[in-house]
């Protein structure tokens, strides 16, 4: 009995050390896994970050575009070796375009907290071929020309929209307060329709929007006006060159741009109201005043005992509204807006980029106007000729003033159809032209004899563009523009346009350019 007894405590002994060491052999229970969560409060699209409470959201799109005697996304041959058809030209320009940005939100106790960034991946052809570009790419104060970057294996990257959200506040690189919703783009692909303001790639600014409900809200924002709103300011003691183009003598950034609007966007469409006003100032009557400056000084010795003309304060106002939900279809609307501005100027000639001077040659490839002929427009918020000169020493800011608007139209959730159009003119006071002129007498000879100056200039866009989305955001379009220019100088002059033009008669005439851009896009 005490054998048995003994045997089963041991067995039992035994059985209890085994399951001990079976049990310490088990793993430990794992943390319950943390998934990605939808957040649904900003739309699609959007989900948290693990471990936090803000949503993101990741989109963007790749394009593909061609475009036949145009520049980069449907530029018009309106300047440059293109506008010349001078064997340096691309005819034909390509661009593939990677877009990435990052959204975030985050809810709290003063509202919704928002960042917002855009990043641009870029590879082109144009700008390449010219060996005049390439040899000039390095600027003199230190620039770099991104097309260098074109080579084979190659590209840029750089950014546009990037800026805080925060009660009602925006801070850093964002449109305009001056911009509509559609900005430069009521039924085009082109990013260069003129005759309005576009800021669509950002502009560094603080804003402040009020919302009063039932869709009625007014910005108020202060703007860096050294990219995006100013267009040059000509010194004429300096010279008018070839191309009626003088040199810029902007000051330094001294106040920022006032902008704002009042905005209705309702279920029927849109109306606001915008204005702007804007600092235009110049550096120095002369540059070098005191002579020849002594050894290891600069050129710009002595500028500053030359004096400086009086700033000026210039603006701008624009109405624009929208008509949506037409009759003729689903989703179908128009667009338009028309804006007035004294010395600011790049709120009519406007693009996604800097505001355009026109040059173009008749005659060429893509060109209309007759052989042998030349047109051009010196874009600038002013220009000013010192009293040592023979001016009146005070600046003269430029009128210019312009309307755009489109059509859009649903033939089917496949197909649509865009119809726009834009225009802008700019003017120069009496006193202003008649200083420009004389400068333009100086390098274009037979001023009153063989030709009569104005320098007052038109331009004016159409065209049209049909779009095919055979797959959601997969879209296939094709855009066709006629781009007109309208100057006003008569008879002809005996110069060079620029290189590789020879010096020879030209008559000067209005000038025409047509376009065509294919492109493809897909967005995520």
């Amino acid at each position: 009995m005490k054998l048995v007894k003994s045997l089963m405590l041991g067995s039992a002994a035994s059985l209890f050390t085994m399951a001990a060491a079976q049990a310490a052999d088990l793993p430990v229970k794992a943390k319950a896994v943390e998934y990605v969560r939808i957040c649904s409060l900003y739309g699609a699209g959007f989900w948290y970050i693990p471990g936090t409470d803000t949503c993101i959201k990741l989109g963007g799109f790749v394009r593909a575009e061609t475009i036949l005697n145009g520049g980069g996304s449907h530029r018009p041959a309106w300047s440059g070796d293109l506008a010349q058809g001078n064997r340096f030209a691309d005819q034909l320009t390509a661009r593939s375009r990677f877009v990435f940005n990052v959204d975030t939100r985050t809810a709290t106790e003063y509202g919704v907290v928002r960042t917002f960034s855009q990043a641009y991946f870029d590879f082109n052809n144009f700008g390449t071929t010219n060996p005049s570009a390439l040899g000039a790419a390095p600027a003199s104060l230190g620039g770099f020309n991104t097309n260098l970057l074109m080579g084979a294996g190659g590209g840029y990257a750089y950014v546009d929209l990037i800026f805080i959200q925060f009660a009602g506040f925006t801070f850093g690189r964002s449109v305009s307060a001056f911009q509509t919703p559609w900005g430069g783009y009521p039924a085009n692909n082109t990013a260069w329709l003129i005759g309005g303001q576009d800021s669509i790639t950002g502009v560094n600014n603080i804003q402040y929007q009020a919302q009063f409900g039932s869709g009625v809200s007014a910005t108020i924002g202060l703007e860096d006006p050294t990219q995006y709103d100013r267009t040059p300011l000509y010194n004429l003691a300096l010279g008018i060159g070839a191309s009626g183009l003088g040199t810029n003598a902007y000051e330094g950034w001294v106040w920022p741009d006032l902008n704002g609007n009042i905005r209705v966007d309702q279920a029927w469409g849109l109306f606001q109201l915008s204005g702007s006003l804007h600092h235009v100032g110049g550096t120095y009557n002369v540059l070098g005043a005191g002579g020849v400056p002594v050894s290891g000084a600069t050129a710009l010795t002595d500028s500053v005992l030359s004096g400086h003309p009086d700033s000026k304060l210039g603006g701008s106002v624009m109405a624009a509204f929208q008509i949506r939900n037409l009759p003729t279809g689903p989703g179908d609307d128009i667009k338009f807006d028309t804006t007035w501005a004294k010395g600011q100027t790049k709120q009519v000639i406007s693009t996604s980029a800097n505001s355009p001077s026109f040059a173009m040659l008749g005659g060429v490839p893509g060109q209309f106007g007759p052989s042998g002929s030349y047109g051009f427009g010196a874009t600038s918020d002013g220009v000013y000729l010192p009293t040592a000169f023979g001016g009146d020493g005070a600046i003269h800011l430029t009128t210019a003033y312009g309307v755009r608007g489109g059509y859009n139209h649903n033939w089917d959730p496949h197909w649509s159809t865009g119809v726009y159009g834009g225009a802008g003119w700019l003017k120069y006071d009496g006193t202003a032209a008649a200083e420009f002129c004389a400068a333009f007498g100086v390098t274009h000879p037979g001023l009153g004899a063989t030709y009569s100056c104005n320098p007052n200039f038109g331009a004016a866009m159409i065209g049209t563009v049909t779009r095919w989305t055979p797959v959601k955001n997969l879209t296939l379009s094709g855009e066709i523009q006629l781009f007109h220019l309208h100057q006003n100088f008569s008879g002809f002059s005996t110069f060079s346009p620029g290189a590789p033009q020879p010096v020879q008669n030209w008559t000067f005439h209005d000038q025409n350019a047509l376009s065509l851009d294919i492109r493809v896009q897909r967005n995520f």
